[in-house]
This record gives C-alpha cells, sequence and structure tokens, in this order.
C-alpha cells in the first residue's frame, strides 16, 4: 500500500510538473505601458483643454451670477416688487442653466476621454495579444490592477510590449 501511495504521489508530481511546464505565464502593468504612449500623452493634451474651455464657460457664467446677485442686492431696497420678482427669476433661471451645463460638462468630459482612449487601450490590448501570440504565453496578467497576487513565476512582457509598439 506504501508502494502505491509512493507511485501516485510521483504520478501526480510528474503531471504538475509537466502542466507547469506547458502553462506560460506574463504580466503586465497596463498603466504603466498606456503612460509610456505619446497617444496617451495627446490624448491628456487634448482633455484638459476640453475641460478648461468648459470651465471657462462655467466661470463666465458664475461671473453673470455673482453679477446678478451683486446687482440685486445693491438695488433691492429701492425696486418695486414686480422688478424684484422678474430680477429673482431671473437669477434663479441662470442658476437652473448652471447646474444643467455642469451636469453635461461632466457628461461631455467623460464622451471625450472614452473617444480618445479607447483607440490607444485597443492598440496597447492588440501588441499584448501579439506579444503573448508570438511568445506562446498561456495567461498575461495585469498586474497595474492588483489582480496578481503571485509574480515569481510569471515574466514581465513591458519591454517586448514596448518594443512592438516602437516605444523607449
Amino acid at each position: 500500500m506504501k508502494k502505491l501511495l509512493i507511485v501516485a504521489a510521483a504520478f501526480t508530481f510528474s503531471a504538475f510538473t509537466n502542466l507547469h511546464a506547458q502553462v506560460k505565464l506574463g504580466h503586465i502593468n497596463s498603466t504603466t505601458l498606456l503612460q509610456a504612449m505619446p497617444e496617451t500623452k495627446v490624448a491628456d493634451s487634448v482633455l484638459t483643454k476640453f475641460g478648461n474651455s468648459l470651465q471657462d464657460q462655467l466661470r463666465t457664467m458664475s461671473g453673470e451670477y455673482d453679477k446678478k446677485i451683486a446687482d440685486y442686492k445693491s438695488k433691492e431696497a429701492n425696486m418695486a416688487d414686480p422688478i424684484k420678482e422678474t430680477m429673482v427669476k431671473d437669477i434663479t433661471d441662470l442658476e437652473d442653466r448652471i447646474r444643467e451645463f455642469q451636469t453635461a460638462a461632466q457628461e461631455n468630459i467623460q464622451k471625450k476621454k472614452e473617444e480618445l482612449y479607447q483607440p490607444i487601450i485597443k492598440k496597447a490590448d492588440d501588441a499584448i495579444k501579439a506579444v503573448a501570440k508570438e511568445k506562446s504565453y498561456n495567461y498575461v496578467f495585469d498586474s497595474g490592477v492588483g489582480v496578481l497576487l503571485y509574480a515569481n513565476d510569471s515574466e514581465d512582457i513591458m519591454s517586448a510590449v514596448k518594443q512592438k509598439l516602437g516605444l523607449k
């Protein structure tokens, strides 16, 4: 019986060793890769300019709002009620427009971000898949998002993917 257990253990170890030899693991930090790509720097710049233009418009609207509030406060004591009501409605409408603009601006920034970064992410993903196929990796883990618990038995393929993309 003891010999049978030893043979079974040896067989299991041999099967595990053969399986381990057949499975090639790799890892890459996709965040680091994306930051190294020049397209990301261009997209960051475009997104910043886009966000700044929206911020400028919001500042203009806020300045108009502050001016209307100051104007109302300075004239309130001498105004007739119908004029007060008109000015309050005008200020309230402007508050609503500012809130709507802020919401729309956030949505537009998110859409612009997706539009700018999607082709970059696809390019990186395609390069990672190409390197994985060329180098016969069975699995490539993204160590940048915390899904890799142990990396000693895998190879970092960052240099090969950067080379594939023509990066240094």
